[in-house]
């Protein structure tokens, strides 16, 4: 027996067949660049139809599949808002999958990639063993996925854990209202702005960032700017340290977790900052709950939603 496992991004689409311990039997990772609305939808497809053929003539069975997206899954009207994917502000996942997996005999179950990331931690990751965790995804956006008391929270739209919008200064910018002011300054795009605007205001810098064209600066210069003690890179890095070490105390004030799961494409390289976090999360979190708390970087790294998505299809339908 096996599962289908899908983890939509905003930039591309990994596709796998996972065992039931979730061992990777096949895996294929595309880029959706340039795609918009049904073409990102008929490439999901597509993959699973490579899948289900791979497996039609042997032994094993696929009979559910997971699907892991960016954005907001309401599970009541089966569409998804994903802002970042052109033509996905409503788009009617569910029902196309629905209908395109039918004739295949294949359920299909979808979540929010937040809580794909949490359901793969639960199952072979950080938090294998706790019932109260967080999983803090910091990447191009930033979103929590939320366990207590064993059970993944979802809310009335099934948009809970949206922590880009935590409102973590005192005066609001216009931009805050479409991205939140957290995800503004502390999500891999919100680190590419801020070395720009930096690099806006100080022209005559020396520094490593000041010799690269603004416009091509990626977050791996970045890290590595700081790795070189780039003053820009630095003053940027050290802000979004504190950015995330106030996000984690008001999560674990709120929640009372076990562990704060930091992962994301950002950590990666911020695994290096952990202890600094855990630092300023202590000057602001509830001093109880801060010293039973565990800060960990995620164990499964960029296969964290698409091992909980294969989670997520292996689950009572």
């Amino acid at each position: 027996m096996a599962v289908i496992a899908i983890d939509l991004v905003s930039t591309g689409l990994t596709s796998a067949a996972l065992g039931n311990s979730g061992k990777v039997l096949f895996k294929e990772s595309l880029s959706i660049e340039g795609l918009k609305g049904a073409e990102v939808s008929r490439l999901i497809k597509g993959q699973i139809t490579k899948i289900l053929n791979l497996y039609k003539n042997k032994p094993i069975q696929i009979k559910s599949a997971g699907i892991s997206v960016p954005g907001i899954y309401n599970s009541k009207t089966g569409c998804v808002w994903a802002p970042n994917i052109e033509g996905w502000e409503e788009y009617p996942l569910k029902q196309e999958m629905k209908f395109f997996l039918i004739e295949h005999g294949v359920n299909v179950k979808i979540a929010n990639n937040r809580t794909c990331y949490i359901l793969g931690e639960m199952w072979l990751g950080a938090a294998q063993k706790s019932r109260n965790a967080i999983y803090l995804s910091i990447g191009k956006g930033i979103g929590a996925g939320i366990l207590v008391d064993g059970n993944v929270l979802h809310g009335f739209n099934d948009g809970v854990g949206a922590a880009g919008w935590l409102a973590l200064n005192d005066s609001f910018v216009p931009d805050y209202k479409l991205r939140g002011s957290f995800e503004f300054h502390a999500s891999g795009n919100g680190i590419l702005n801020s070395v720009r605007t930096q690099l806006e205001k100080k022209k005559d810098s020396s520094g490593v960032l000041a010799q690269k064209d603004p416009r091509q600066i990626t977050l791996h210069d970045i890290f590595e700017a700081y790795r070189l003690k780039d003053s820009i890179a630095r003053k940027v890095l050290h802000q979004s340290q504190k950015y995330w070490g106030i996000a984690a105390a008001n999560l674990i004030s709120l929640f009372n977790p076990e562990m704060i799961i930091f992962g994301g494409s950002v950590f990666g390289p911020a695994q290096q900052f952990l202890e600094e976090i855990k630092q300023e999360t202590a000057k602001w979190a509830q001093p109880l709950f801060m010293k039973q708390v565990k800060i960990v970087g995620s164990q499964l790294g960029s296969n964290a939603g698409l091992i909980g998505a294969g989670n997520l299809a292996m689950k009572k339908f």
